[in-house]
């Protein structure tokens, strides 16, 4: 497993990506911002030159069989293809009462109710993504899930973001904010 990756996403004036759509989908949004950009590691932007600033850690596979793990690895593409001009930042953050169910039940919820896992298979290689751990950095929230596609995947993309919504997981999203991006050429 690669050593862990601190990523901090701040929005504001700058960044390489333009902020198309910030919307609440559940509990409070954030604000307008036309810009947002991503560093990695312990540099980056100070609090006073983004309108906000979400950060994240990169983790061992969480909710995963090995099974699982070898079908991800397999079918996974890199972030950062020069194709992928479209991505998605999907900050969430899951109730008390997911936190107080056992590993196990999270699990089965997760994968053997929601199908997390296999529905997010049936979207690879074409949507690259890299799930960041927010909780044990007392962020605003547990999880920011970051997406990149090609343009022409943009209705495939929103497809697969209906089918996890529609799932029983998503019973334990009290806050979710879905931003929309485009890297310019």
């Amino acid at each position: 497993m690669a050593a862990p990756v601190l990523v901090t996403f701040a929005a504001g004036g700058a960044g390489a990506w333009r902020i198309d759509r910030l919307t609440a989908v559940a509990g409070a949004g954030l604000p307008s911002a036309t810009r947002l950009a991503f560093f990695e590691g312990a540099s980056g932007v100070t609090a006073d030159a983004a309108v906000w600033s979400l950060r994240g850690t990169t983790s061992n596979t969480r909710y995963t069989n090995r099974t699982e793990v070898a079908a991800l690895a397999a079918r996974q593409e890199g972030l950062g293809r020069a194709t992928a001009r479209k991505a998605a930042l999907i900050p969430i953050r899951k109730s008390e009462a997911w936190w107080a169910l056992a590993q196990d039940e999270r699990r089965a919820i997760f994968e053997e109710q929601s199908r997390h896992i296999a529905i997010g298979l049936e979207y690879l290689p074409a949507i690259a993504r890299r799930l960041h751990h927010s909780r044990e950095l007392a962020e605003p929230f547990d999880f920011l899930t970051w997406f990149e596609y090609a343009p022409e995947h943009a209705d495939y993309f929103e497809r697969l973001v209906d089918r996890l919504r529609a799932s029983e997981e998503w019973r334990y999203v009290e806050r979710e904010v879905d931003i929309r991006l485009t890297r310019d050429v």
